[in-house]
């Protein structure tokens, strides 16, 4: 599906003549342009491509948002004094730019697919009905997939379906249950239409499997665990995906055509649809900036590889704490020690050479002396590529939206949570951790509600950190208010930890009970306001312009 990037700009153009100014770009008004579109299918074929291509929107620094979101979590961190911090640390205001950037770019994508729908009618009986069929759900789950991303940012949200004009464009927010509805009743028509998988110069399109997925997933962000585990087993039943034997391959580009890739945004090089992630994330010595980063919490909150906590496992060792663990750590993380593009790893504060394996030779170790060099001792390795080493902030490499190891989770969590709990939740739980490369050990059956969702709490964090999920996992799991607040701490700058924090049951660390906690950096302070920061604010200028709109609490 790479190709359709090369349409975008005429897709641009076409679009830009039904929108007479900037707060109603994102819903298309009528216009002289309605009349002529559509005027046959390759038109409309463009029309679609163009909301695909709306979906890489990056809200700062030339990122995505999936690939942003973790670090305004307790996972990670955002070193710029940017509007992504501010999410982080509970400084932002409804004046925040990231979130007006995700406000906007969805409504943009929203109007697309709403000027499709609308106007898609006119060739009927002009081009082939099942492409046309197709095209039509297509644009149905583009729509439904970024309302399920808005009202988990910001709750209810006007729910817009139709193209609008100056004089309807006063639209009050729905309440969030009638979006959702809104969202399955969508993906249920789109998922009719839908192929289950495409030949090799349409792939990257939605599928069947990618309706039922985020179907799925808002069911379980929702509380509605009949209806998830449903939708998650009908994509485990196409028998089209599977686990990639390579956990690290998934985010590189040789697993890029991997069959647990369900969907994912496509970037291209050759159409200039490209992202800085390698550049935001890599080490100094590799030449990156690293500042958006992963914090210790994450780091000490892996098991080890005999399926236990660092503070009840025999194989942890203080004094080499990056051993024995859960293989998706290094996987995910650089740590102290490791090779990374080509360096010994290495940011304590003393290690002022460190080795250049391709040359052999010991040089300058910029990730220990550079003034800013990761602030927390440690970089993001997910969504990092050899290949984008010399080319960094024009990465091609496509990111993952939906893969077939959160549908297993979900359906997991979905049986959890309905306490229908027999042999299928544990196989789905072990599949992902007994994948090749991670070959964690088997949860043991006859556990209770509350262990396994203990489980499959920490099984999420392990399996899907760096993807963007975590925001809302901890929302829904009404623990933000615990996790958000307090010290965001980094690595010992020199040393290491005297013994191993206390894990509770969601896996987080407790430093409380450590002998030199004191000497741990404190990268950030932060806050969180319960009755405020569970959602998102609608961007100020929304609710100057939309009268009918209503500010979310504490904004």
């Amino acid at each position: 599906m790479k190709k359709i990037h090369y349409w975008f700009l005429l897709v641009c153009l076409m679009l830009s003549t039904t929108a007479c100014e900037d707060y109603l770009e994102r819903f298309p008004l009528e216009g002289p342009a309605d009349q002529s579109y559509f005027a046959n299918a390759s038109e409309l074929e463009l029309a679609v491509n163009g909301c695909y291509k709306g979906m890489n929107f990056h809200p700062t620094d030339a990122m995505p948002t999936q690939l942003l979101l973790d670090d305004c979590t307790d996972l990670g961190w955002d070193r710029n004094n940017s509007t992504l911090q501010q999410l982080g640390k509970g400084s932002h205001d409804s004046n925040n730019g990231f979130v007006k950037s995700v406000w906007d770019n969805s409504y943009k994508i929203i109007g697309r697919c709403n000027f499709i729908l609308d106007n898609m009618g006119k060739l009927d009986g002009k081009m082939d009905a099942t492409l046309q069929a197709r095209y039509r759900a297509e644009a149905r789950f583009v729509r439904a997939y970024m309302y399920h991303y808005l009202i988990e940012l910001f709750g209810g949200v006007p729910l817009v379906t139709k193209t609008v004009g100056l004089s309807d464009s006063q639209i009050p927010k729905a309440s969030k249950e009638d979006c959702v509805t809104f969202i399955f009743s969508e993906l249920d028509e789109a998922a009719k239409d839908l192929p289950v998988t495409y030949d090799a110069k349409n792939v990257g399109r939605a599928t069947k499997g990618a309706a039922l997925a985020t179907k799925a997933r808002t069911a379980l962000y929702n509380g509605k665990w009949d209806v998830s585990a449903k939708a998650a087993k009908d994509v485990m039943d196409l028998n089209v995906h599977k686990l990639h034997p390579n956990y690290g391959e998934l985010f590189s580009y040789k697993g890029q055509t991997s069959n647990e890739i369900i969907f994912a945004l496509q970037y291209l090089k050759t159409s200039t649809v490209i992202h800085s992630t390698p550049q935001n994330f890599l080490s100094r010595n590799a030449q990156g900036a690293s500042n958006k980063v992963p914090g210790q919490i994450l780091i000490d909150s892996y098991e080890c590889t005999d399926g236990l906590s660092i503070d009840k496992s025999p194989l942890y060792n203080p004094k080499e704490p990056f051993k024995n663990r859960d293989p998706r750590l290094d996987f995910t993380v650089a740590v102290p020690g490791s090779n990374y593009f080509n360096f010994k790893f290495e940011t304590h504060k003393d290690s002022v050479k460190t080795i250049n394996y391709a040359t052999g030779a010991r040089v300058d170790n910029q990730d220990a002396i550079h003034a800013f060099a990761t602030y927390t001792g440690y970089c993001w390795r997910k969504y990092t590529d050899m290949t984008d080493k010399d080319d960094r902030s024009n990465s091609e490499l496509n990111v993952t939206l939906i893969r077939y190891a959160e549908v297993l989770l979900i359906y997991a969590e979905a049986k959890i949570e309905a306490n229908q709990i027999d042999q299928s939740v544990y196989d789905a739980i072990n599949a992902v951790r007994q994948r090749p490369t991670v070959t964690m050990p088997a949860i043991k059956t006859g556990k209770t509600q509350a262990e396994l969702r203990s489980v499959i709490r920490k099984e999420r964090k392990y399996e899907l950190t760096n993807e963007g999920f975590r925001l809302m996992d901890i929302r829904r799991w009404k623990l933000a208010d615990k996790l958000l607040v307090g010290n965001f701490l980094g690595r010992i700058p020199k040393g290491l930890l005297a013994t191993a924090p206390s894990i509770d049951a969601n896996g987080t660390p407790d430093y409380s009970s450590v002998p030199n906690k004191a000497d741990m950096r404190v990268v950030e302070v932060r806050i969180f306001k319960p009755e405020r920061d569970y959602l998102w604010p609608i961007p100020y200028i929304e609710t100057v312009t939309n009268k009918a709109l209503t500010q979310n609490p504490g904004y």
